[in-house]
């Protein structure tokens, strides 16, 4: 890791009162934050790789990688200026942390303890990404430590319907291995789940290359979570031989998108929790993602039991990214490592509630290379 510094070119244009300061306590009308904190931290390693940052989210801004030939493209979808973060159109939630519990809870509701707690169903009659808002809406405190950028955040009790006030810590770390790891911890006052994830989306090829499906994917899991029409899981695990989920050999992502294939329509392509192949715990091969054209190369390691992968299937076209190019359909990917959607309702899933005295804590890798 050769520096980390904090940039001071982040565009801030006329802010329109949509993010909240992180001990913000209203539901109705959004508190606004004190927008001289959003910085954007800037980290480099021995070999040129550059990964850019902001405390508006927690967020992944840029990742900057070489292809086969040296030449540089950065791979992550995203924005110039935090103006465009807040009004982008069905707020994609390029880059951010998303929480208090990343993906879709049914109903909107869960049972904890014997109580039941009712939150926001932001996504039809389902709760999606910690609600209205969620963690990526929210200016993070920021710190730079031992050679990593460190964002906190105070979650309060009840906010967005989840009881217990959590303190949280997302550590982004560049290594001069080409690794960008991401560590999360919390901690409760009172039972809560959680499952934090980042919601990056990728395109090796460069943001702005206008498909992912012409990369070629590995998921390392033999099983995955089917959903119903509103993409919450039925609580089966259904194996991905014969289907267009299996990946358990890399195939290009293109292969069976189209297919006619129930779970296919649900997502209008994959939205889906795979079930990793996981050994005696610890850190696990994820994911392989490749690029033929740039020979760039991305694999996903993670402590966590699932990841879900998405291909972009609600960008439109509509929204113009950092290169002044349009963000069309399936033009990013998502692997956001996780516990399962619904885990608060499926009692067949891991548990993801964390109860005072313990400590969240897990770890996920993002390896570039080349071949």
């Amino acid at each position: 890791m050769d520096s980390i510094s904090i940039v001071n070119g982040f565009a801030l244009l006329s802010l329109v009162g949509m993010v909240a300061c992180s001990g913000c306590r209203t539901t109705s009308g959004v508190k606004v934050a004190d927008f001289s904190s959003i910085k954007q931290y800037c980290m480099t390693n021995q070999n040129g790789v550059e990964v850019r940052l902001t405390n508006y989210g927690a967020r992944i801004v840029s990742i900057k990688v070489p292809d086969r030939h040296g030449k540089f493209a950065d791979v992550v979808l995203g924005h110039n200026n935090v103006e465009e973060y807040i009004n982008a159109e069905d707020r994609p939630n390029f880059g951010c942390v998303v929480g208090r519990y990343g993906n879709r809870i049914a109903g909107g509701k869960f049972t904890l303890d014997g109580k039941e707690y009712k939150l926001a169903t932001n996504n039809g009659k389902n709760h999606l990404h910690g609600g209205y808002m969620g963690y990526d809406k929210l200016v993070w405190d920021a710190a730079v430590s031992n050679g990593s950028v460190v964002f906190s955040l105070t979650s309060y009790d009840g906010q967005e319907g989840y009881p217990g006030e959590l303190k949280i810590k997302v550590t982004y770390t560049l290594t001069d291995a080409n690794e960008l790891k991401i560590n999360y911890q919390a901690t409760t006052d009172k039972a809560t789940p959680i499952n934090l994830t980042n919601h990056a989306y990728f395109n090796l090829a460069g943001e702005g290359w206008p498909t992912i499906v012409d990369h070629e994917l590995m998921i390392n899991a033999d099983t995955f979570t089917p959903v119903d029409a509103t993409l919450i899981p039925t609580g089966e695990f259904r194996p991905v031989k014969g289907t267009p989920f299996d990946f358990t050999a890399a195939k290009m992502i293109g292969q069976d998108i189209a297919s006619k294939d129930t779970q296919i329509e649900y997502g209008n392509g994959y939205d889906h929790n795979f079930v990793l192949n996981k050994g005696q715990g610890g850190m696990t091969l994820a994911a392989t993602l490749y690029e033929p054209k740039s020979g760039r190369m991305m694999e996903t390691f993670t402590e966590e039991p699932g990841v879900q992968f998405y291909t972009g299937n609600f960008l439109n076209g509509c929204l113009t990214g950092k290169s002044g190019k349009k963000y069309p359909f399936r033009s990013g990917l998502c692997l956001e490592t996780q516990h399962y959607p619904d885990s608060p309702n499926q009692k067949n899933f891991p548990s993801t509630i964390l109860r005072p005295g313990e400590k969240y804590q897990t770890t996920t890798v993002y390896k570039f290379s080349v071949k």
